[in-house]
């Protein structure tokens, strides 16, 4: 579990083949100082698992559904990717509940900026449109953040110039795929609201 506070952004090395799906090497000094192997870091908001830990680089293995299903597998060597450590139990909740589970990829199709703020419009499948809500919460590349405008098929955010200079979306233009969860909470509203509706 993680809160969407994106604490460190950093290059990727190397990229390993690993068949059937790749090996993520990314360069992080502080994490790899401090990680250990079996721990779960979320990289552009994807759960993954520190696998190996070579100096100041932690190696992550990411398979075919992984890669397919996120913007994980268009990385290329010298992307910055944004990292999260797992949430513990007496830490504070800054941001929301995300789980590290991408529930599909967006694109952006519109920036604006306004000096150092940016108002970001993202392209999403219809089908999360159900899970979104304005000043709600959604992950965006493991950023939390909220919720402006929801169409049926885009959603708004307004940046703040800090998260602008730390994480991807500072960097991101129109066309680039990001990382999108819908709020944890939306997604068992949903269900239980759907759950009422078919009962005889």
């Amino acid at each position: 579990m993680f809160t969407g506070l994106v604490e460190r952004l950093a290059p990727v090395a190397v990229i390993e083949p690993d068949p059937p799906g790749k090996m993520l090497v990314i360069r992080d000094a502080e994490y790899a100082a401090d990680a250990e192997i079996g721990e779960s870091i979320a990289v552009n908001g994807c759960c993954l698992t520190v696998v190996r830990i070579d100096g100041d680089c932690l190696a992550f293995q990411a398979g075919p559904e992984t890669l397919s299903r996120t913007n994980l597998g268009a990385l290329m060597v010298g992307d910055r990717v944004n990292l999260e450590r797992s949430l513990r139990a007496n830490d504070r909740l800054g941001g929301h509940f995300v789980t590290g589970h991408v529930d599909g990829v967006g694109t952006l199709e519109l920036r604006h900026d306004d000096g150092d703020w940016s108002t970001l419009w993202f392209r999403m499948p219809e089908w999360l449109a159900v899970q979104m809500v304005s000043k709600g919460s959604v992950a965006v590349d493991g950023v939390s953040l909220t919720l402006v405008d929801v169409e049926s098929n885009r959603f708004s955010v307004q940046l703040i110039p800090h998260t602008l200079a730390v994480t991807t979306l500072g960097g991101r233009t129109s066309g680039d795929a990001v990382n999108l969860e819908t709020d944890l909470l939306a997604k068992y509203a949903q269900k239980a609201f759907g759950a009422l509706h078919t009962q005889p």
